[in-house]
Parts: structure tokens; C-alpha cells; sequence
């Protein structure tokens, strides 16, 4: 198996780093690691110049450009994704390439993660449980699989398509979305992953409104009874959150939809 792995960056000289050698401390080498570097102006290209990396720059367009780019430029089969505040434990692609070999049909893959919030741990609820198996409708209401946990066959990519660059956030959980209305997820129940928040320029604390850009995600199942429940649902938060700040644009388009969608 030969992977490409692609991190998306900006404005994380700091912690890019540290991102990067997690990869190639793995007890399994990648072949291959692609920086994507969104437009930043710290000190990126200098901190990694000297690191077994290639890096690509382009003009500030969000993590999706930067992962579509990632994607088309990646010469191996196998892709996974590195977020470039995240450090993968050492076994990682390890116990990926393990997973893969024994399960040939499944090209689509996670792994349990550690959530570390300002250096303390995070306990995971029961409702963020990680799924597996033909599991489309188990992650409607959630986005249940991170970005840094996947290994993905270039196939899948190819069949579905890459990130919605029109998506400022959620652009995961739409594509992860759009691959399991067709393909199976596996899942290897090991936290391989330290998801690290808490941190300034994390693009989740800095997006409002995350709802109106799960509802475009949504809307592309919109023919499933099940989704439509779950636009319904954050309509009417979004709704509620318009009249208390008296935003009646954003009831009204909200409300519109309700209808257009025949849900009452």
C-alpha cells in the first residue's frame, strides 16, 4: 500500500511541525506527505524547508481548496488526511494498513481519537460514538468521523468527488456524508489520534451559524425522509436563533425552505 498523506495549513508554524513529525515517526513510513500551505503569512515555508516534504503554496481559498489540491497532486492510491493541529500516535498507519489488508473491500477507513481541550482530556458523550459498517444515517445528526482518522482509497474520490469548496466548515461532513450513501466505513477501535483544540485560528470557534452549512450538506440527501427530519430540525434552530436576534431574513429564508421541502 502506498499513501500519500496531505495536511492542509495556515497560519500554524507552531504546531505544524510537530504535525508533521507524527507522520514520520510512524512505524510504518508514508511515501509520501503534502503540505498545503493556504496563503499564510508566518514563517510556514521556513519552519519545514528542511523536512522530507513537499510543500505547495497557493493564495488564501479554505481547508477544502487546500485538501482538493492535496488530492489532485498526491501520486499514491491511498490517502489520508492530516489536520495540522492534530498529532497521529506512532502505530497509526500501522494499524490502518493492517485494517485494510484484512478487510480488501473496504477503502474507506477511521480510528478512535483523543480530545485534548487547552492540554486537559476530553471524555467523548455516547452520542459521539464512532460508527462503522454501511452507516449513512448514524451520522446525519453528527459529524462522527475526523478528518486526521481517515485512510481513503483514491478510487472512492474519484467515484464521488472532493471537498465542496463552497463549504466554509462542514465540508467533512459532507463529503464523509456523500461517500456513505455508497461505500462502507470501517473503523479500528484504538485512539490513534490526538485531536488538539483550544488554540487560537481553529476555524470551528471562528465560523458562525455552523448549522446553515450542515443544512447545504444535508440538502444534497434531501429526497431521504430521515434527512429532511434532520433539516427540519436545525431550521428551526436557526429560525429561533433569527427571531430573538430579530433577523427576519434569515427567518423568512429558513421558514421558506421548511416549505419547499413540505415539512410542516
Amino acid at each position: 500500500m502506498k499513501i500519500t498523506v496531505i495536511i492542509p495549513t495556515f497560519n500554524r508554524e507552531k504546531l505544524l511541525v510537530k504535525a508533521i513529525n507524527s507522520v514520520l515517526n510512524q512505524t510504518i513510513k508514508v511515501d509520501e506527505i503534502i503540505v498545503v500551505d493556504d496563503g499564510s503569512i508566518d514563517n510556514t515555508k521556513c519552519v519545514i524547508e528542511n523536512l522530507p516534504i513537499r510543500y505547495i503554496y497557493q493564495e488564501n481559498s479554505g481547508v477544502s481548496s487546500a485538501r482538493n489540491q492535496g488530492i489532485k497532486k498526491a501520486s499514491n492510491e491511498w490517502i489520508c488526511f492530516l489536520d495540522s493541529d492534530d498529532i497521529w500516535i506512532e502505530t497509526k498507519i500501522e494499524e490502518q494498513i493492517l485494517f485494510h489488508k484484512n478487510n480488501p473491500n473496504i477503502l474507506f477507513s477511521h480510528t478512535s481519537e483523543e480530545w485534548i481541550f487547552n492540554g486537559k482530556i476530553i471524555k467523548q458523550k455516547k452520542h459521539q460514538q464512532k460508527p462503522s459498517g454501511f452507516c449513512f444515517n448514524e451520522n446525519i445528526s453528527h459529524c462522527l468521523i475526523g478528518p486526521s482518522t481517515v485512510m481513503i482509497h483514491k478510487h472512492i474520490l474519484d467515484d464521488i468527488g472532493i471537498f465542496d469548496e463552497n463549504l466554509a466548515v462542514c465540508e467533512d461532513f459532507d463529503l464523509w456524508l456523500r461517500i456513505l450513501d455508497k461505500y462502507e466505513l470501517g473503523f479500528i477501535d484504538k485512539k490513534l489520534i490526538d485531536k488538539i483544540a483550544g488554540h487560537q485560528n481553529q476555524l470551528s470557534f471562528d465560523t458562525p451559524m455552523m448549522d446553515t452549512y450542515r443544512i447545504e450538506a444535508l440538502l444534497k440527501h434531501k429526497s431521504k425522509e430521515s434527512i429532511k427530519k434532520m433539516i427540519i430540525k436545525k431550521c428551526d434552530i436557526l429560525i429561533k436563533g433569527a427571531i430573538k436576534h430579530n433577523n427576519k431574513d434569515i427567518e423568512n429564508y429558513y421558514i421558506s425552505l421548511k416549505a419547499n421541502l413540505h415539512i410542516h
